[in-house]
């Protein structure tokens, strides 16, 4: 089976200090499990912050790239994936990923839940509203079939983040086929 890889999606541009210090600490203890990082790859909000936690750390990065080139590409990056997609790419991120974590919310965090979601990937949120949890849950519950659990975790912390992505690997099948 393939190493695990993490997604963690959050905003760019848009990301608050809280969004930032929570996808740094994420990355580095993905890196600390032994995790693989993928992110949206550019150097902005969520997705520069966990690439420069996890390479802090030591670990592996994975940036899925918007546009034909590495521009604008975070430093932390080690794999950058250029896509030329667009925000299609948000598919790439998701398929890719074993679980992911959504740091904050945007209009392409939500894309990326929502694609999770169809996809049947387990997602953990963290630092949203109230409103953004609701929603998603309820998409979540109206998403499920009888071979599928809730899709949708909220975590209060990156501590309870991460035990909950430790039970979603143990349990997540990872390979290609």
């Amino acid at each position: 089976m393939r190493q695990p890889i993490v997604g963690v999606m959050g905003p760019g541009e848009t990301a608050t200090d809280g969004d930032r210090q929570t996808a740094f600490a994420l990355g580095q203890q993905i890196a600390q499990q032994g995790w693989i990082l993928l992110t949206g790859g550019r150097a902005a909000g969520v997705m520069e912050a966990a690439s420069r936690g996890a390479k802090q750390a030591g670990g592996l990065t994975i940036g899925i790239l918007p546009g034909t080139t590495c521009a604008g590409m975070s430093e932390a990056i080690d794999i950058p994936i250029v896509t030329g997609m667009d925000s299609a790419r948000n598919q790439v991120n998701i398929l890719t990923s074993t679980v992911i974590i959504a740091c904050g919310m945007g209009s392409g965090t939500a894309s990326e839940v929502a694609l999770a979601l169809k996809a049947q990937k387990p997602v953990i949120l963290i630092n949203i509203d109230r409103i953004t949890e609701q929603f998603f849950v309820q998409l979540s519950n109206n998403t499920l079939t009888e071979k599928t659990s809730r899709r949708i975790q909220i975590a209060e912390s990156v501590e309870e983040a991460l035990e909950l992505a430790r039970q979603l690997v143990a349990t997540t099948d990872r390979r290609c086929d």
